[in-house]
């Protein structure tokens, strides 16, 4: 069972120093050479060689490790680091294809192999063959640095060996699970305790949206306290971690201002698109000669504001907007209107200009907004009706 892999390291005085491995796990053939290439270059790290060309038959390993390739294949991810983390111990170091064809020394170990003959009497020296039962990136992971005397150390010592009395009160807030510290907070929920290097890890998590939406400097200490993490020093180092993020310096003092454009939606904020029209002549006049109602209504929830004049000028028109409109309720985003003179002319395209409104006509732009100012029309003319049937 398993496959056996065998490089030689060739130096430059013509020196041949073969390598064998067995590897005793499964794997594909793509798996198979990746090993191959990293039992070729670890031996030469050990002899400490700062240049090497590396020969293979595997246009795929040599490929992807010159970045010309993409790897699609999740295993071979885990391999295309390793080698990529091995390289920068080397000067200088080349890749080169070499096709099965024209790879003598392959077929010229495989004819001396054949033509050996071995006795039994002869006595013939052992080969070592090193045997893998894990891929080889597995052997390169780096144990986890722990801090030897994190912030509670002193808690721990008393909770576990009694001494420090002066920390009787502060210690009855934590309870030992074995070799793990908790902090029991007043809603008797058990908080871990983490070192200086488990806390820098939890705030980078924290901090990169592994664990939710981003949150600033004041929320995220809580926000990792219900996570069950805890240490003294959760908001200083917090607020010290954003300091240096590049995105925080750039929107965190822009509160309102998302990272991303927002999605589009009806209404983008309150109060943002009106219309305007004019109701009349009125037939019967008002008292003080009034025939004409300007009528200004929101889209989004039909809210109407009106105002009557004896002729609805561009410069009354003009006033009311700047009046009632904006000045009260704040700049709409876009106001749209039919194609009436008094509502369409250089005064009221300064104004829109002037505040940054967009003026559109609702003829080709807004055909549904017709039906709705239509229908605010006909309320107010019953209105009005009704009032001069009383006169």
């Amino acid at each position: 069972m398993g496959n056996e892999i065998r490089a030689v390291l060739v130096s430059l005085d013509g020196d041949h120093y073969p390598f064998t491995s067995k590897l005793d796990f499964d794997c594909i053939n793509n798996m198979e050479e990746y090993e191959l290439c990293i039992m070729e270059i670890q031996p030469a790290i050990e002899c400490k060689i700062k240049v090497l060309e590396v020969y293979s038959y595997s246009a795929l390993v040599i490929f992807q490790l010159k970045d010309e390739w993409d790897i699609r294949d999740s295993k071979l991810i885990n391999y295309q680091r390793l080698v990529l983390e091995l390289i920068k111990d080397f000067d200088d170091i080349t890749f080169c294809y070499l096709p099965r064809d024209e790879n003598q020394m392959v077929d010229a170990l495989a004819t001396l192999a054949s033509m050996v003959r071995v006795n039994k009497q002869d006595n013939v020296k052992p080969i070592q063959i090193s045997i893998y039962e894990v891929p080889a990136y597995c052997y390169n992971i780096e144990k986890e640095k722990r801090d030897d005397h994190p912030w509670y150390h002193d808690i721990l010592q008393y909770v576990t060996k009694n001494d420090k009395r002066t920390l009787r009160r502060l210690a009855n807030k934590y309870v030992l699970d074995r070799e793990i510290l908790y902090k029991r907070r007043k809603d008797q929920v058990l908080l871990k305790c983490v070192d200086a290097i488990e806390a820098k890890k939890i705030l980078e998590e924290v901090h990169e949206r592994i664990y939710g939406t981003y949150a600033n400097g004041f929320t995220m200490p809580r926000k990792i306290m219900r996570f069950e993490y805890s240490w003294s020093t959760v908001e200083g180092d917090y607020v010290n971690y954003g300091k240096r993020c590049h995105k925080c310096q750039i929107y965190g003092d822009k509160i309102h201002v998302p990272h991303s454009l927002l999605h589009v939606m009806t209404s983008p904020w309150p109060l943002s698109m009106w219309f305007m029209d004019v109701i009349g002549p009125i037939s019967l006049k008002a008292s003080n000669g009034h025939q004409f109602i300007f009528m200004v209504i929101y889209y989004f929830t039909k809210w109407v504001k009106v105002a009557s004049y004896a002729n609805v000028t561009k410069l009354a028109v003009s006033k009311f907007l700047k009046k009632d409109i904006i000045y009260w309720y704040g700049m709409p985003e876009r106001i749209i209107s039919d194609n009436a003179l008094n509502l369409n002319n250089s005064t009221i395209a300064e104004v829109c200009s002037h505040f940054k409104i967009k003026h559109h006509n609702s003829s080709p732009y807004r055909p549904k907004m017709n039906g709705a100012v239509e229908a605010a029309n006909k309320n107010i003319e019953k209105v009005v009706g009704e009032n001069d049937k009383d006169l």
